[in-house]
């Protein structure tokens, strides 16, 4: 069959096409979704939500490259679990089942790769969860990267759980469970050989607890997000387009750990737009919005959570950052990539 022309200004990938800013939403637009179609993929949620013979079910796949595999925090083997249960968790899931498939380049060291599964076992046994499926691969001497892994998930959605851009009303609060760009720098660290005064560790953890939580406590949640690649600017982005809403955020009220922006300064990163892979953004009813946060505090991976902003009537489809001094300015996509591979 024919193959119709890409409409795209790029004739090969870029690294910024996987960074999770706007060139990798315009390949997702314009290759994969023309191509997939359906109801369940043109949501772009962070997994499908359906229902199967009474069950209401949440499925969702991811696949890791980090560089390098070790990094200040954890791993590329747990941080491919936990990237997993979480993007299941956003979906409003108790995550049960995923599966592990591994690319192992030829010569990877057996006592490295068996490390890597002892440590995706630790974490699915934290996150209650069992790995019962998988695939393994080996390509030649030069042909990959050591190690990249995907893996898939699944989990059980309650009925009355209905997670989605769609739902956002303006006056919604946005709340933050903590600081950003903990796990970026971090890999960044590593990879680079940094020292720093204070060691600076990935913020890499299991949001299923932390959701189930907020579950029990609000049955107003409209939308859950884990702000990965191209950070919270990103994620914003995606659910302001998404929804066609406006929203305003408060640069005063988002958390950076101290030595993290040290950090950004010097290599001139925006934390904004550093990954994170131990966070989360809740869209919340405003009447709701403080026993969530209340709640969200109470627990371990919540303690530093804050309402950061709300969603708006104006700059519909647009993210607006109000600075510490008071200006306001769009917050937009970047098109290049700041940190490639960190995820």
């Amino acid at each position: 069959m024919d193959c119709p022309k890409p409409e795209t200004e790029f004739e090969k990938i870029l690294l910024a096409h996987g960074s999770g800013g706007s060139l990798t939403g315009k390949l997702i637009r314009d290759i994969f979704i023309k191509s997939f179609n359906n109801d369940l993929l043109n949501k772009e949620h962070d997994g499908a939500v359906f229902n199967i013979n009474g069950y209401k079910l949440a499925f969702t796949t991811d696949s890791f490259v980090v560089n390098p595999i070790f990094f200040p925090g954890g791993n590329i083997g747990e941080l491919a679990v936990y990237g997993t249960v979480n993007d299941l968790s956003m979906c409003g899931a108790k995550p049960l089942f995923l599966s592990a498939s591994f690319i192992i380049e030829e010569g990877f060291e057996i006592l490295t790769l068996q490390q890597i599964a002892v440590s995706m076992k630790t974490a699915a046994d934290r996150c209650n969860v069992q790995i019962i499926t998988g695939d393994t691969k080996v390509v030649e001497k030069g042909k990959g990267d050591k190690i990249f892994i995907n893996t898939s998930g699944i989990g059980i959605v309650s009925d009355e759980v209905d997670i989605s851009p769609s739902n956002i009303k303006a006056g919604d609060k946005i709340i933050l469970s903590g600081t950003i760009a903990d796990h970026g720098i971090a890999v960044l660290s590593e990879r680079e050989n940094l020292v720093f005064q204070s060691q600076i560790k990935s913020d890499t953890a299991p949001l299923n607890e932390l959701v189930e939580v907020m579950l029990n406590a609000s049955k107003n949640i409209h939308v859950l997000r884990d702000p990965t690649r191209g950070g919270l600017a990103a994620s914003l982005n995606e659910i302001a387009s998404k929804s066609a809403a406006g929203i305003l955020i408060h640069q005063e009220k988002i958390r950076i750990k101290k030595e993290v922006k040290a950090a950004c300064e010097i290599f001139g990163l925006d934390p904004l737009y550093i990954a994170n892979e131990g966070k989360l953004i809740c869209f919340a009813a405003p009447e709701d919005a403080d026993n969530l946060l209340n709640v969200m505090r109470d627990h371990p991976l919540g303690k530093d959570s804050e309402i950061i902003g709300e969603v708006i009537n104006e700059y519909k489809g647009k993210v607006i950052l109000k600075t510490s001094i008071g200006t306001k300015r769009i917050l937009d996509l970047h098109t290049v990539e700041q940190l490639p591979r960190i995820c």
